[in-house]
């Protein structure tokens, strides 16, 4: 079998026609029909998650801030909501794309696709780098400052990753979040603004140096 795929769905007519989509597609599906039976399933180590918003009890939104520190696949939102703030909500609580309901199944299965394909990149670079007291291990995806491990969540950390791996080189925010999400990023590049925010605020609680410059008027570059 290939990928395993975690759907969480209370829609049970389809969470029945993607599960059948995607083990034509030699995918293995675990299913959940709820936030909690969704973390109970995490023991399968699942190498992506497909995730509804809109659920009883538990909505999406708090199962992938409850899950995101145990697991580092990507997690994909399920929703039929449309407006700017669940989006932004959404990647800030740690999940790392968007499709809309109704989707289509190649769309979905191409962003998929993109994900797995990404994290396979990631995990087969090993480099180390150093910039002075920080160091950033891009196999293990965690970044240092003197030997102490500092807590990112995914998206923090690809976006240290891709400033990092290119300094002094200036990305406008829609194109890091184009690159680090994987997707049109159209009317979401405050998220980004939050996330250096974000970035700094925990670089700064172990360093003073400022790792990541605005360019004012054009986006971000890391530091050479």
């Amino acid at each position: 079998m290939g990928y395993k795929i975690l759907l969480v769905d209370d829609d049970t007519e389809l969470v029945k026609m993607l599960s059948k989509y995607f083990e034509r597609k030699k995918y293995r599906v675990i299913t959940a029909q709820n936030g909690k039976e969704a973390i109970e399933k995490l023991q399968t180590a699942p190498d992506i998650i497909l995730l509804d918003i809109n659920m009883p009890q538990m909505d999406g939104l708090e199962v992938c801030r409850k899950i995101r520190d145990k697991i580092s696949c990507p997690i994909l939102f399920l929703t039929a909501r449309v407006e700017e703030e669940d989006r932004v909500n959404g990647l800030l609580s740690g999940g790392d794309d968007y499709i809309l309901k109704p989707f289509s199944l190649k769309e979905l299965d191409a962003r998929i696709t993109a994900h797995l394909k990404r994290e396979q990149r990631h995990s087969q670079n090993t480099e180390f780098r150093f910039h002075g007291e920080l160091c950033i291990d891009y196999g293990q995806k965690n970044v240092q400052i003197n030997e102490e491990i500092i807590e990112f969540t995914k998206l923090e950390y690809e976006i240290i990753e891709l400033l990092s791996m290119h300094p002094g080189q200036v990305f406008d925010k829609e194109r890091i979040y184009e690159i680090t999400c994987g997707y049109e990023a159209e009317g979401d590049s405050r998220v980004i603004t939050e996330l250096i925010r974000r970035i700094r605020k925990k670089l700064g609680n172990y360093s003073d140096i400022e790792y990541i410059e605005t360019v004012w008027g054009m986006g971000y570059k890391w530091k050479k």
